[in-house]
């Protein structure tokens, strides 16, 4: 297939294959007939997509359990790893190589401190971003375009009096496996930039088995976080 991976910034109208790809990175394992109509195509016309990106080992399919428990299993699919590696990874294996080095030169203790200068000067530009965004609906918004910009495919929604903020591509993925430093700064950037009246809590993670990162954000009440109207998945952190 042509096309390249996934890049917002491209600016490029996306091809059928690229879309039905996109769709299945955001929303997870899917069905023709789902796919076709999310996307306005036919089912023909998604079942020769799906034919063409099964062959290039981009995407796998299972059967799924009837909904209704009667009739054929309905044939689902999603995303192989040649799959999810068609989306953009920031510079990783260069970005693994340097932490590598950086560990064998200066120990554990360089590594760490390296991590907290990245963290701060993070901290800083996303402060900066918020200048003059006062409610939380805006300071949610504003960080969805951040973490847009920075290729994490962000959705936020209304979750009771707060909101789900979604991440459905981490492009930092491989680093963050070789330096969990990352993980755990993006938590405390979150919290720290969206300011002290909310509560941030992972309630989903890519590196503890799920397809992406989820953060419930709810407004404090007389200082303690309001009762979480999502209950969260057994990724917790």
């Amino acid at each position: 297939m042509a096309d390249t991976p996934y890049d917002e910034t491209a600016g490029a109208a996306p091809s059928p294959a690229s879309r039905i790809l996109t769709w299945l990175k955001t929303h997870g394992e899917q069905c023709v007939k789902d796919i076709a109509q999310a996307l306005s195509l036919t089912p023909e016309a998604v079942r020769q997509q799906m034919a063409k990106l099964h062959a290039e080992g981009l995407v796998s399919d299972a059967p799924s359990p009837p909904r209704s428990g009667r009739g054929r299993p309905t044939q689902v699919w999603r995303l192989t790893g040649a799959g999810h590696a068609r989306f953009r990874d920031s510079h990783a294996e260069m970005t693994v190589q340097i932490f590598d080095a950086v560990r064998a030169s200066f120990g554990a203790e360089g590594l760490d401190k390296v991590m907290a200068a990245r963290e701060s000067s993070i901290r800083q530009q996303y402060h900066t971003a918020m200048r003059g965004v006062t409610s939380l609906k805006a300071r949610v918004d504003r960080l969805v375009d951040i973490r847009r910009r920075e290729g994490y495919m962000p959705e936020a929604s209304r979750d009771g009096n707060g909101y789900f903020f979604v991440e459905n591509h981490c492009p930092i993925c491989a680093a963050a496996k070789s330096c969990l430093n990352f993980c755990r700064s993006e938590l405390s950037i979150f919290q720290d930039v969206l300011g002290p009246d909310v509560e941030v809590t992972r309630t989903e993670h890519l590196l503890a088995g799920s397809r992406r990162c989820a953060y419930r954000i709810a407004p404090r009440v007389d200082g303690r976080p309001r009762q979480r109207s999502r209950k969260p998945s057994a990724h917790s952190r």
